[in-house]
């Protein structure tokens, strides 16, 4: 063979190697297939979806009242709110009314706390036999004695008995054995209360004079 006819077989050999077949194209992804080899992953790591929270529930209101004591939830939040002991106003509200939301005196006072409508009216209550209202507005009424008489708790339950007049009459608590059996009968009330116990005094008859019209 001459030179020639080698060099172009050699030629003709490099052009057959260097030619090749162009690369396969990769293979189309399709979005299930996306979405199982996800699938995949998350489970050979163990991660799960993160669970929805469940609603936290709405915060009872907590009392100092012994467990049984009728409204001792509501009692607490209105003493808080208005700056009165718990303990006085469970024993007020068991005097006045005997925790009868619906009790009524022969002078007009009513609910759970014997407020004259008058009174009622004027610390804002729209429904004196509404729980909640009267409790407020019995424990803002409290509260004004309390400090009307410089925190004599004696003074500002006889006020709140025979009305604020009849104190600064008579510097005190007035002779009137209803009011001084009031004041003692809530403030033993308000004892027991404190101890932990709801075994207190008898009460008097639901709707008790309360507040006397006269007087607010």
């Amino acid at each position: 063979m001459s030179i020639e006819a080698v060099i172009s077989r050699i030629g003709q050999l490099q052009a057959m190697m260097g030619a090749g077949s162009p690369p396969p194209p990769p293979a189309p992804t399709s979005t299930s297939s996306f979405s199982k080899a996800l699938q995949n992953a998350t489970a050979s790591t163990g991660t799960a979806p993160l669970a929805t929270p469940a609603p936290a529930s709405a915060t009872s209101t907590s009392s100092s009242l012994p467990a049984g004591t009728p409204y001792a939830a509501e009692i607490t939040q209105a003493a808080t709110a208005n700056g009165v002991d718990p303990a006085l106003l469970a024993g007020l509200v068991k005097q006045e009314s005997g925790f009868n939301p619906n009790a009524g005196s022969g002078a007009g006072a009513r609910g759970l706390t014997q407020l004259m409508p008058g009174t009622a009216s004027g610390l804002g209550v729209t429904n004196i036999l509404d729980p909640a209202q009267n409790l407020n507005a019995g424990a803002k009424y409290l509260k004004q004695q309390l400090d009307a008489f410089g925190g004599d708790v004696t003074k500002a339950l006889a006020a709140y008995n025979a009305g604020p007049g009849a104190v600064q009459r008579f510097g005190g608590v007035p002779p009137y054995a209803e009011t001084q059996n009031y004041v003692r009968i809530v403030q033993a009330n308000a004892a027991a209360y404190r101890a932990g116990s709801t075994s207190t005094p008898p009460s008097s008859p639901a709707g008790s004079t309360g507040a006397l019209p006269s007087e607010i």
